[in-house]
This record gives C-alpha cells, sequence and structure tokens, in this order.
C-alpha cells in the first residue's frame, strides 16, 4: 500500500528509471471480490482451516473466517498462543482433509434447530453470529459428515477442489472479539488459497518485494520519520529529512494551486462540537472521532465542548460565510494543507498508510452551477499533472455514487442527481477510463476517485474530487447573484494527494526510496577523496546551494569506498567525487543512479545541468 543497486544503464527516458528496475512479472492476480471462483475456494479452505485447528487443539473454539482480498483468516479462542510450528502442524493436516476429498454439503435449518446444535458442541460465540443472522433459513456447511459451520457461502463442492499446494498459512496477530477491545482477546490465522501453485508463487514473490520495499522499514533506514510508544501509536514524527520531504511535496503542489488562482488559509485543530453537527460529521462518525472535551460532566452530556477536526471543509464554510459573496468572487478557491485527527482502531494502524494523525491537502471550491463544469474538468487537470509529475502512471477513475438503498446519505434525490450528473459528465469529455464504485460516495455527494496501482498490484486511493449540494444547504450558504437575488453556491471538495502521510508512505515503495531527482530530500552528495579536497566541496556545495540544488559534502573522513556505499544505500541521486584532479580542473567525477559513471564533468556544466533536470522534473 526496496534497495535497488545502482544501474549503469541508462534508459531512453531517465525519467522513468527508478520504475524501470526490478519491475515484477504480470502475472495477474484477481483479488478475491473479482473472482467467483477464488470467494469459492478461499472460503472452503477457511472452513478447512477451522476443521484442522480443532482437530489439533480441541479446546479452540471458532468465531469468524471470512474472506479477504489475497486470501482469509479465521479468529480462534484457544488457551495457548499459536507458534511457527503449530501453524506448519495446522496446513499439514489440511492437506489431509484435502486428500481425502470430503463433500461440502450446504444445508438449510430453522433459526431453532440451529441453536440446538451450537448448544450441543459448546460453541458460544457461533451463538452471538446466529442472532446477527436475519436472514432465514440459517445455512450450515458440513465438510463430510465431521465438521460444520455457520456460513452463507459460496463453497467448492469436493474438498478435493482444492489444491493443497496452493494454499499457505502466513502469520498468527491478535484480535478482539468483535473488533472490541472490551472483548475477549483471540488468535487470528491469516492465509491464502489460490487456484494453483504458480499464483501462490507469485503472490509469495510479490510478498518479498513488498517487504523489501516496505516504507516503514525505508523510513526508517533513510532516516524520514519514526514513531514513538510514548507520543503513541498513529501519529508519526518527522525528521527533518522527512519534513524537508513533505516540504518539497507541499512547495510543489502550493505553486501549482498559486498559478490555477487558489489562495491558502489555516484553520485551527480543534472546533465546537456544533460545527460538526451542523455540517453532519458528528452524527455519522462520532464513534471515529477523538474524545469530545468538555468542561464538566453537564457539558458532556448535553454534548456541548471541542473535539479535534477531522475534516477541514466545515472550517473552510466558515471563512467563506464570514462575509456576503458577490458572483464576481466566484469560484472562490481556498486551499490548505490541514492536519486533521481519526481515532483508527489500534489493530488498523499501518505505518504511514493508517494513521491517527494525518495531512490533507484540502481545497473547497465554492462555484456558481454554470462554473461547476469547468472548475471539475480543471480540478481533474491539477490531478493529472499532479500524477504526471509524480511518475504515477498506472491509476483508474471511480466515480463513487451513492446506493439508493442506503440510508447513510444526506440531501435530496435531486441534488444527487445533479452531482452525479456533473462527475458523469466530466470524464465522459476527458474520455477517461472509469468505473462505478455504487455505496463508495461520502454521506454528503459523490465523488471522482483516482485508484493507483502500485508496482506490486496493490490498489490505493489517492486523489479525490466531490460535488457537494448538500453542505450549502445546511450551512445556509449564498452570494448574490448578477441580478441581485440571493442563491445557493455548490461546493467541490478536491485533495490532489489525498493524505500527505498516505502518499509518501506509498511512493517510498513505488520507488523503492530511490526517489527522483527533484523529489529527493538530498539531491547531491560531494565524496572528497582526502581532507585536502574538502574546501573544494564545501565551495561548491555553497554554490549548489545558492541555487536551490540539496547538495550536501560527506565530511566523515571514511575511504572514498565506503562513502560511495553510504550514499547508495541512502540512495543519493547524484554522487560526486573530489579528488586533486577534480580540483585543479574545477570538475566533479559523477556518478548517478539513473546513468551510472558519467566521468568528470565541469562544474558549471553539472550546476547547469542538474538545474534543469529538477525543473523539468527528470533525473540527471
Amino acid at each position: 500500500m526496496v534497495q535497488q543497486p545502482m544501474s549503469p544503464k541508462s534508459s531512453s527516458n531517465p525519467a522513468d528509471q527508478n520504475l524501470e528496475l526490478e519491475q515484477p512479472e504480470k502475472m495477474y492476480l484477481p483479488r478475491t471480490s473479482e473472482s467467483e471462483n477464488l470467494k469459492k475456494i478461499r472460503h472452503t479452505a477457511s472452513h478447512v482451516m477451522a476443521m484442522a485447528v480443532q482437530k489439533l487443539f480441541p479446546k479452540a473454539q471458532v468465531t469468524i473466517g471470512p474472506w479477504i482480498e489475497n486470501g482469509f483468516y479465521y479468529d480462534f479462542d484457544n488457551p495457548e498462543p499459536f507458534s511457527e510450528s503449530d501453524l506448519k502442524a495446522i496446513q499439514k493436516e489440511m492437506v489431509k482433509i484435502i486428500n481425502r476429498k470430503l463433500p461440502v454439503i450446504r444445508e438449510e435449518v430453522s433459526r431453532e434447530e440451529a441453536e440446538r446444535r451450537i448448544q450441543e458442541i459448546k460453541e458460544p460465540y457461533k451463538l452471538e453470529i446466529l442472532a446477527d443472522i436475519k436472514e432465514e433459513p440459517i445455512t450450515i456447511y458440513h465438510l463430510g459428515n465431521e465438521w460444520w459451520d455457520l456460513c452463507a457461502g459460496p463453497h467448492v463442492e469436493n474438498t478435493s477442489e482444492l489444491h493443497p499446494k496452493a494454499i499457505e498459512l502466513e502469520s498468527v496477530a491478535g484480535a478482539y472479539w468483535r473488533g472490541d477491545e472490551t472483548k475477549a482477546q483471540l488468535q487470528r490465522i491469516y492465509a491464502t488459497a489460490w487456484e494453483n501453485p504458480e499464483q501462490l508463487a507469485e503472490y509469495k514473490r510479490r510478498k518479498e518485494e513488498a517487504l523489501r520495499r516496505d516504507h516503514r522499514k525505508l523510513g526508517k533506514e533513510l532516516g524520514l520519520f519514526i514513531f514513538s510508544d510514548q507520543v503513541g501509536p498513529g501519529l508519526p514524527l518527522w525528521t527533518p529529512k522527512g519534513t524537508l520531504l513533505r516540504s518539497i511535496l507541499e512547495d510543489f503542489l502550493k505553486q501549482e494551486q498559486i498559478k490555477r488562482g487558489y489562495q491558502q488559509v489555516v484553520t485551527p485543530h480543534i472546533a465546537r462540537v456544533d460545527l460538526f453537527k451542523t455540517s453532519g460529521h458528528w452524527q455519522k462518525y462520532k464513534d471515529d472521532l477523538f474524545p469530545m472535551m468538555a468542561e464538566n460532566e453537564e457539558a458532556a452530556a448535553q454534548e456541548q465542548g471541542f473535539v479535534l477536526k477531522a475534516m477541514n471543509c466545515p472550517f473552510h464554510i466558515q471563512i467563506y460565510k464570514s462575509e456576503l459573496r458577490s458572483y464576481r468572487e466566484l469560484p472562490m478557491r481556498l486551499a490548505e494543507f490541514g492536519t486533521v485527527y481519526r481515532y483508527e482502531q489500534s489493530g488498523e494502524l499501518s505505518g504511514l498508510t493508517r494513521v491517527r494523525g494525518f495531512t490533507v491537502d484540502d481545497s473547497h471550491l465554492f462555484v456558481t452551477e454554470e462554473q461547476l463544469d469547468s472548475e471539475f474538468l480543471s480540478v481533474v487537470d491539477l490531478i493529472l499533472s499532479v500524477f504526471k509529475s509524480l511518475q504515477l502512471k498506472n491509476f483508474k477513475a471511480r466515480l463513487s455514487f451513492r446506493d439508493p438503498a442506503s440510508d447513510k446519505y444526506i440531501g435530496s434525490d435531486e441534488a444527487w442527481e445533479k452531482a452525479q450528473g456533473a462527475i458523469r459528465r466530466a470524464v465522459e469529455q476527458l474520455g477517461m477510463e472509469h468505473f462505478e464504485g455504487i455505496g463508495e460516495a461520502a454521506f454528503y455527494g459523490p465523488k471522482l476517485d483516482f485508484i493507483f496501482s502500485d508496482a506490486l498490484g496493490r490498489e490505493w486511493q489517492l486523489g479525490t474530487v466531490q460535488v457537494d449540494y448538500n453542505l450549502p444547504e445546511r450551512f445556509d450558504l449564498e452570494y448574490v447573484a448578477e441580478d441581485g437575488d440571493r442563491k445557493r453556491p455548490v461546493m467541490i471538495h478536491r485533495a490532489p494527494f489525498g493524505s500527505l502521510e498516505r502518499l509518501i508512505g506509498i511512493l517510498i515503495e513505488e520507488y523503492a526510496g530511490d526517489f527522483p531527482l527533484w523529489l529527493a530530500p538530498v539531491q547531491v552528495r560531494l565524496l572528497p577523496v582526502g581532507e585536502a579536497q574538502l574546501d573544494f566541496a564545501q565551495a561548491v556545495v555553497a554554490q549548489m546551494k545558492a541555487l536551490s540544488i540539496r547538495a550536501e559534502v560527506d565530511i566523515s573522513g571514511d575511504r572514498l569506498g565506503k562513502q560511495i556505499r553510504n550514499a547508495e544505500k541512502q540512495k543519493i541521486p547524484v554522487m560526486a567525487v573530489v579528488g586533486a584532479k577534480e580540483v585543479e580542473t574545477n570538475a566533479l567525477s559523477i556518478r548517478t543512479r539513473a546513468s551510472g559513471e558519467l566521468g568528470a564533468i565541469p562544474v558549471d556544466e553539472v550546476v547547469e545541468k542538474i538545474t534543469g533536470a529538477i525543473a523539468n522534473f527528470e533525473n540527471f
């Protein structure tokens, strides 16, 4: 959601060097949601795993065992923790069960009969699961006549349809029953199952590559960010180099936005609960926010107090609403790198890609209905420009619309139809590849989401654009039209990066930590052969810094070979060796990660080429 060696070769497009190295093979590995056959395989494999566990560990009680996109898991309540050797034993037992060619039998029973059977085998968790099943009759799936579980399916017809060499148990993790920290802690066994061994082998290869590219590992090695138990989970601390990386991305987008008429604003980190009651966020997402800060118990009981902000839009609305606006002021484009806070469950946190405090490159555009289509297209153009500069090419557009059968959305049918129509017109006019995601809309409006597929085939949502008729209504926003009447503006919510933390995590993994020249926190490192060359190297670095090139000198005093290895480990894009000959000729012996050894080049020429490459988002 990664170390690569310096290459001595150059492609025809140097800007693509980072992405060409060690790309995975193109074997297609479908997600479970995309394959009915994999759903059957993984549902059945999870039952086989649970049966194997209960054969080997008779005291283990089963809870739930759903498929997930790359496999499945099952949660168990077992007196002793499962070990790595236990997983091997469970997998061997699974092979035995599969090879017995047990029929998988679906049975329909009444609720009363299901309850009787559960009580008979003394499985209390199944009683809770049964209580949550609203449909009748109740379906049970049997493996032969030896084991059964409540399940809606689907399943294969016989265990022989599972390939024993296409299944692997992966890990054990803790999990609370129903995700509730006040309830029993269970043990979750994660596993994967595929149609054939070749798919499993490719999946394992990608997993190994993912570990190599893991942004948590690389972020530490490159000195970009840390996490501290004393600060708290999901709250990253950015080092000077990481902060510089953030600033580069922020400055890049701010400059693009200034060109396009955006105005920068800053808003607080907390606000009264009433602000989010008006927007509807409090009613919809109260459990996902950090606890309210109230002055006393009475205020808490009346839900009067302050909360950490979880979104920026209500704040920007207040800036718009601070004056009566004229049609001449529209479109008004307010932008902010606003840090927001969500109380994510600890088990859902994952490095930078799922955190509790993150910064959104948020902007809210207040437009007339007549301006909506053109402004929406301009926002999409900005997002596509950002993706091009970041070398993010493999993405598709999702039209995230509401599910008419759901009651989670606010606003009239008419408002939703107008908003969804604007998004559909935009993608059709642009000729963008897109698909519809029914039920993926925000509660106040539909979205155009950009779903990026990384080097390992994993999908991430990055940029988003949302059309909103509802918040202007809830906050009673107006502007004075050309004819003097009061009219309601339309809002466009947009974030090209999405979460800055998630974007950086994805970029670290996509580039394998090998940032393109323009984005690298350190762009050039000079490597003096000895102390005699130190003054010359520092003078060159001063010349580069004066032109905003991020350069530094290795002052360690290490031998040249070690200096080169350290620079490679830090993935510095350009290394310049400085020996006696270079000082004498006012040159630098250039070695780059993109193009290998370039030989001795005059200092002024090096500086000119580097500044040109940075300006054009190219490598040197």
